[in-house]
């Protein structure tokens, strides 16, 4: 825990359905969630905590993001840690298509998207990946610690960081990647090991993988 940073002001926890949750996303009305140990993505209503659709993943899942009616996510085939990346299409309702985009040097973890383009988060390479609708890298995009969690809001990153594996100090940051050089605000600290980010229109979720939850906290720069 950073003690120079206020910490995040939690409203609400979840128990999730399954474990080990890791990628989170809004796509309007509902949540997704992805299970780092089943493999597996899930609709889920958390007024209920109860799941209302679910597929297996073409692999391990990592993060999620929404894209109309369909979502997009990052999974790895081989081991975890030495796994190859790429970016899967999920439709509601239909399931995983067959067609992946091979994530850049095959490395990422978190996705993001702001209406035009999808944003690939390297979490060791320290960095944000703009690409096309093809998976061509338009633009790389510089950032300070290694991001565990992504989402767009106001045309802005906010970012759920940490300093390293070994470093237990996760942030939350602001990030505008149309200012130059990027603009970077320290937003916020958190207390446990958060993974994914998303935003519900009034407040954050992230997940806490090992309690098995899922969290809602507020937005602090309002």
């Amino acid at each position: 825990m950073n003690e120079t940073l206020a910490p995040i002001e939690e409203l609400l926890r979840v128990p999730t359905p399954r474990p080990a949750p890791m990628g989170i996303a809004y796509d309007g009305t509902w949540l997704w969630l992805g299970s780092y140990e089943t493999h597996r993505l899930y609709g889920f209503d958390p007024r209920r905590g109860s799941v209302f659709e679910e597929a297996k993943a073409p692999g391990q899942l990592y993060g999620l993001t929404v894209l109309g009616d369909e979502l997009r996510a990052v999974v790895g085939e081989g081991e975890p840690g030495d796994d190859d990346r790429s970016i899967a299409r999920y439709v509601i309702g239909h399931g995983f298509k067959t067609e992946m985009l091979p994530c850049p040097d095959r490395t990422g973890s978190f996705l993001a998207y702001d209406g035009d383009f999808l944003f690939l988060s390297q979490r060791f390479l320290k960095r944000i990946v703009e690409l096309d609708s093809a998976g061509a890298v338009r633009r790389l995009i510089p950032v300070p610690r290694e991001t565990t969690g992504m989402t767009i809001l106001d045309g802005r990153f906010y970012l759920v960081t940490t300093e390293s594996r070994d470093v237990d100090d996760l942030r939350l940051l602001r990030l505008d990647a149309r200012k130059e050089p990027v603009e970077v605000v320290e937003l916020a600290s958190i207390g446990f090991g958060a993974r994914g980010l998303a935003y519900d229109g009034t407040r954050f979720w992230t997940c806490d993988r090992a309690a098995n939850t899922i969290v809602a906290f507020a937005r602090p720069d309002l």
